[in-house]
């Protein structure tokens, strides 16, 4: 498409104009793999970066979160590489480079198709600041050569921040003062945190573990009365769509007796359970009501009240907002509702279809929210419609189990899975998906996408045919990952109206702009929420929020805005993205090193973006 921001194309054979490698044994890919490493060590040695860049195609990419950048970063094209060595190789102190032959790390010959054929090598480094792991994916070139078309470095661990995990935990026993220590840590007693999380669920609750146990001082508050209630209150259908592989927690994975897709409330109830295991500072029942930024100082004034009862006010360095995904719920403005006698709600007020025995009900909204209620509805014996606005991405749990399942299964560490799905810049992410999504659509989901057009359900193979992945990254919706709901609609269980608007409510309905009329009594929204600015803005005020960046959605480079890294506004930092995102999308979880070290998990690296502030790197 003319107007597609990643127009890149895959290093296939026919455009590298080579034939398929015959690499026969993983001896032999071992060889080739460290011909390249060894050529690349000598040459990051001795600081010759032209001897480093003739090891990447020309249009090769260097992703980096944080070792060389400070930042998460896709740079492509060789001239563009050679900007970032020419101002960052040294300063960083990149050494010690050191490749990985261990299971799961030994250089792996990958085939994605017939003339898709990348070579993988893993290896550790060392910088001024910390400990980092790459990932690099070598093409063949004629010549019977392999080059770079891409190459991951990651910090991992900083020097001075150890984690405090292992070797390195708490040695003394406590005989009887346990419990008063960890009042006075959940009662700051000694002194105001450094880093303050607005949100308790599991983005805020991972942040959190990560900084208590890198030395951090810290305070979570929560608006609802419980740990995991932003999960538990929700309705009581909802399930993770994502398998139990993409969806750890750091520190305390699920046990292997988990189910694959977890209900909401078990998660919940796990969420609290890891705030206490964890023994992690929460003030439930808190809010905020008052923030002032003191520019020339670098810190928050934070007004927090606590049960309805207690104010306390705090000086701290750092707001994370990890309020959840989307701002405040969107509910369309269609004339009438003032003559409607029954009930009209949005999916986050929704909780059970049993509240509505006997009635008759309409879903608008046919991403995941949309389905799941308008199963529960059928569930429940309540006659449903699922009232389509526009077309919708449909994958199975099949296909799904198919795109990731090579990654993320019982075999492979999560963590591990994690980066090698991480490493690889998103416009070649973009392209593989562009070949996968069709071929499922026109096999494994076959079936379920020709009887939804036989009834009049609109499907697509999102933006740019490259399925859920953009769709997650530009919108966060537009899709549904089927679980079972959609044969309810082939079959008409699920009754669907589409291709017309609500235009108005009716005393007893609904009226549509074809002119017809759907008698029901109660109608939910499932159309999504707002800007992910808009908690933020109602706490710290415009003069804060106009500086903000957009968060959420894809920058030029292909990665994420603002989450995790600079957020326009010094001090302000946003922990966003569902279990399943926050490991495909924003987690950077590293490997385990041939030494044994300790395995980096997911937000490490959020939280060592806000340690840069205390480290002084080179600049």
């Amino acid at each position: 498409m003319s107007d597609d921001p990643f127009p890149q194309q895959l290093p296939t054979l026919q455009r590298l104009g080579v034939d398929e490698p015959t690499l026969t044994s993983p001896t032999e890919v071992a060889e080739v793999a460290t011909t390249w490493f060894n050529a690349f060590s000598s040459a990051v040695a001795s600081s010759d970066i032209a001897a480093i860049l003739d090891l990447f195609l020309e249009d090769g990419f260097w992703k980096d979160t944080l070792a060389f950048t400070w930042d998460f970063r896709t740079i492509e094209g060789r001239e563009a590489i050679r900007n970032l060595l020419d101002h960052r190789l040294a300063p960083t102190g990149f050494i010690n480079l050191r490749l990985c032959h261990e299971p799961f790390l030994a250089p792996q010959l990958l085939k994605f198709f017939p003339d898709l054929v990348l070579l993988r090598l893993s290896f550790e480094f060392d910088t001024k600041v910390g400990r980092g792991a790459a990932v690099c994916h070598l093409v063949p070139v004629p010549g019977s050569r392999w080059k770079a078309y891409s190459l991951y470095t990651c910090l991992q661990s900083l020097n001075d921040y150890p984690e405090q995990i292992g070797p390195l935990r708490q040695l003394a026993a406590e005989h009887g003062t346990w419990e008063e220590r960890r009042r006075r840590e959940v009662e700051l007693a000694d002194g105001d945190p450094t880093v303050l999380v607005i949100g308790a669920g599991h983005n805020g609750l991972e942040v959190a573990a990560r900084l208590k146990y890198l030395g951090v001082s810290y305070l979570v508050i929560e608006k609802k009365a419980r740990v995991g209630d932003n999960w538990r209150d929700r309705y009581k259908a909802l399930a993770l769509h994502t398998p139990v592989w993409q969806s750890q927690t750091a520190y305390l994975p699920f046990p292997p007796t988990w189910p694959v897709y977890s209900p909401a409330r078990k998660l919940a109830n796990w969420l609290e359970s890891y705030a206490e295991y964890l023994e992690l500072n929460v003030w439930t029942s808190s809010v905020i009501t008052k923030t002032e930024w003191n520019d020339n100082l670098k810190t928050w004034t934070v007004e927090i009240n606590r049960g309805g009862k207690d104010t306390r006010t705090f000086k701290v360095k750092h707001l994370v907002f990890a309020t959840g995904f989307g701002g405040r719920p969107i509910l369309p403005d269609i004339p009438g509702k003032e003559d409607f006698k029954g009930e009209i709600l949005h999916s986050s007020e929704f909780t059970s279809a049993a509240h509505y025995i006997g009635k008759k009900a309409v879903v608008v909204g046919t991403g995941t929210s949309g389905h799941d209620i308008a199963q529960d509805f059928f569930n429940h014996g309540v006659g449903v419609t699922i009232c389509q606005r526009s077309s919708t991405h449909i994958m199975s749990v099949e296909a799904i189990r198919e795109l990731f399942g090579v990654l993320f299964n019982d075999t492979i560490p999560t963590d591990i899975a994690d980066v090698y799905h991480t490493s690889l810049p998103y416009p070649l992410v973009k392209r593989i998906r562009q070949r996968i999504v069709p071929h499922s659509a026109q096999t494994t989901d076959k079936e379920v996408l020709d009887g939804l057009a036989k009834v009049g359900f609109k499907t697509n193979l999102g933006p740019y045919g490259a399925g859920l992945v953009h769709l997650l990254y530009s919108k966060g919706g537009g899709y549904y990952v089927d679980a079972g709901t959609t044969k309810h609609v082939i079959n008409g269980d699920i009754k669907l109206k589409s291709g017309s608007a609500i235009e108005r409510f009716t005393e007893k309905g609904v009226m549509f702009a074809d002119g017809t009329e759907l008698e029901v009594d109660v109608v939910v929204f499932a159309t999504g929420y707002g800007d992910q600015r808009d908690s933020m803005r109602e706490l710290c005020g415009p003069q804060v929020a106009d500086k903000v960046n957009k968060v959420w959605g894809l920058t030029k480079e292909g990665d994420v805005n603002s989450i995790f890294r600079d957020s326009g506004h010094e001090g302000l930092w946003f922990a966003v993205g569902a279990l399943s995102h926050t490991n495909l999308a924003c987690s950077f979880t590293f490997l385990t090193s041939p030494c044994r070290q300790k395995v980096i998990s997911r937000w490490r690296v959020s939280t060592a973006a806000i340690l840069r502030s205390r480290l002084k790197p080179a600049s």
